[in-house]
């Protein structure tokens, strides 16, 4: 009951009161029995995933919505929703916990609405799922105005793209090769009863066939290896620093990129970490602590280098640019119902913003790698193409074979190769 009942109250926050999962989520965890946390966070992630087709759904079936006071009722109806379609909980203890759950949300008069409501998708499932499913929206569970975006940039690929953002996301570890070769870490894990599989570019990712606490990890305490996905691992190698270099790594937190990147390449002058979160870069001291690794680590606006940053200018930059997260929707399901159309331009903005800045911090004959976890292309390829027409000493510098002048960068998308959307773009400054 107090799951169903916290499920319900998370999601109602998320959808109505526009606050993010990865806030909420904690904290409700913190007052449900520890046993019961995973489900916790699977029907929050599951309700939020499905969610504008559970609602299409659940408002076939009632009379008027449930507005005001009554709205974490109508989310509990959608977490019950989620649980009849899309878990193995039995059908009966997902409808009586879901249900007693009334209680706790102090809508004891709406048991018998949730009841008969619940009963009522059970015996017209397959109708009301047919009815809901003929627009591709609802049937994919996404926004409008995200999906016609999605159509646009990728006229043949959409429906994947979507079908990806909604699919269970798998755990990537990046091997620390300072102290074990992939393979040699693979097999540790595969002794632990872990099983993994390489990426074919990444060169330290290795994915878990199922999630695992980090505390089974071998040697996870002491640096051997971290949580990061596959695609976000290529930043590091991409950004290739080179002995004696120092190195800017802007909106850097939580650090993953950062400790990557001194993995790699630990004989570097200085790398500087920076982060306008002072919350956040809290965890990247932690990361960099766990491994054993230091950096300049500053609390500032990547916008304003001015500001904090008086020292020589860098031989690299990684921007790890603000962008809307459009790449890791099936990571952050809220994503698609906190974000709005006007978010876009509005961090395009920013984006060029902060590009513009920190060109200025780059010396002659360096490289800056751009990188977003968007898919959208006003804030990947149209933002590196207006960046470089705008810039005379900036020059384009392929990292792929579909990575062109025309059509700059190398967008990874969802789901392909198990990893996460993701975009990389390397521009030199003309010595």
């Amino acid at each position: 009951m107090k799951t169903r009942a916290a499920a319900a109250s998370v999601v109602h926050q998320v959808i109505n009161q526009g606050q993010s999962l990865s806030t909420l989520l904690p904290r409700y965890q913190q007052e449900v029995a520890a046993k019961d946390r995973a489900l916790l966070q699977e029907l929050c992630f599951g309700t939020l995933r499905w969610y504008s087709r559970l609602d299409a759904m659940a408002k076939q079936l009632l009379d008027k919505p449930l507005k005001g006071k009554y709205q974490p009722v109508h989310t509990l109806l959608l977490v019950g929703l989620y649980q009849l379609l899309y878990t193995r909980i039995p059908a009966h203890a997902a409808l009586a916990e879901t249900v007693a759950a009334c209680k706790r949300l102090k809508a004891e008069p709406f048991k018998g609405l949730v009841n008969g409501v619940l009963r009522n998708v059970q015996r017209r499932q397959q109708e009301l799922e047919q009815k809901v499913d003929a627009l591709p929206q609802l049937r994919l569970a996404h926004p409008n105005w995200l999906m016609k975006r999605l159509q646009q940039a990728y006229p043949e690929q959409w429906q994947d793209i979507m079908a990806a953002n909604n699919r269970h996301p798998p755990m990537w570890i990046r091997v620390n090769e300072n102290h074990h070769r992939r393979e040699d870490y693979a097999a540790l894990l595969a002794e632990s009863g872990i099983e993994a599989s390489p990426d074919p570019v990444a060169a330290q990712a290795l994915r878990l066939a199922r999630p695992a606490d980090v505390t089974t990890l071998p040697g996870f305490d002491q640096g051997h290896c971290s949580v990061q996905d596959a695609a976000a691992q290529m930043a590091a190698r991409l950004l290739d620093p080179q002995p004696g270099e120092r190195v800017l790594d802007a909106c850097a937190a939580p650090g993953g990129k950062t400790a990557h990147i001194l993995e790699r390449q630990p004989a570097l002058s200085q790398l500087v970490a920076i982060d306008m979160d002072a919350d956040r870069l809290e965890r990247v001291h932690q990361n960099l602590d766990r491994i054993g690794l230091t950096a300049t680590v500053l609390q500032g606006d990547a916008a304003r280098p001015q500001d904090w940053w008086q020292g020589p200018p860098f031989d690299r930059i990684l921007l790890d640019a603000p962008c809307s997260a459009t790449g890791v929707i099936r990571r952050h399901p809220d994503i698609k119902w906190l974000r709005r159309p006007e978010d876009i331009a509005q961090l395009a903005a920013l984006q060029a913003q902060i590009l513009d800045a920190l060109w200025q911090q780059l010396k002659p004959g360096g490289m800056l790698l751009y990188a977003t976890c968007s898919i959208l292309p006003d804030e990947n390829r149209e933002q590196i193409k207006a960046f470089l027409a705008r810039t005379p000493d900036a020059v384009h510098q392929p990292l792929h074979a579909d990575d062109t002048p025309a059509r700059p960068g190398w967008q990874l998308l969802p789901g392909e190769h198990e990893r996460d959307g993701f975009y990389y773009a390397s521009i030199a400054k003309q010595a």
